[in-house]
């Protein structure tokens, strides 16, 4: 059993994609409960989500997406005062952006085993408190 952190595209994937994206997150999310991995995403991940739907004003959408995140099988992290350091040392050093710092700093306040992302410029990034970054297609699942 692992701690896997998935980035916001891999729901969005999920929810409004299709093709291979979408098939690729919906096998990871497969192989995840069959090896009875913990599934974790920060509250970001909703926030960025809804943006798009809410400004369209796609009600059905923002609630598929709401759903997701309702239901089992998928903790959504807050981001608290203890990752705000991780989160400070992250935007200086590695001159990353705040949405993208605060995932990476809950992941690794929640001592994550693998994070995801489709984001090239975070893979292979070393950040305490996680194992190991990398893309969804290179995900050894």
């Amino acid at each position: 059993m692992s701690r896997i952190f998935l980035d916001t595209n891999f729901f969005i994937y999920l929810v409004e994609g299709t093709g291979m994206r979408a098939a690729r997150a919906k096998h990871l999310l497969r192989a995840f409960s069959a090896r009875r991995d913990e599934v974790l995403t920060s509250v970001m991940s909703v926030g960025e989500m809804l943006v798009l739907p809410l400004r369209n004003g796609d009600h059905a959408l923002a609630q598929r997406y709401r759903g997701i995140f309702s239901g089992p099988g998928v903790t959504v992290l807050p981001f608290v005062e203890d990752a705000a350091e991780a989160f400070a040392r992250i935007r200086v050093d590695m001159k990353i952006k705040p949405p993208d710092a605060i995932h990476l700093a809950t992941a690794g306040h929640a001592g994550c085993d693998l994070f995801l992302t489709n984001d090239e410029r975070l893979n292979g990034m070393i950040v305490p408190g996680i194992h190991f970054i990398t893309s969804f297609e290179k995900a050894p699942f």
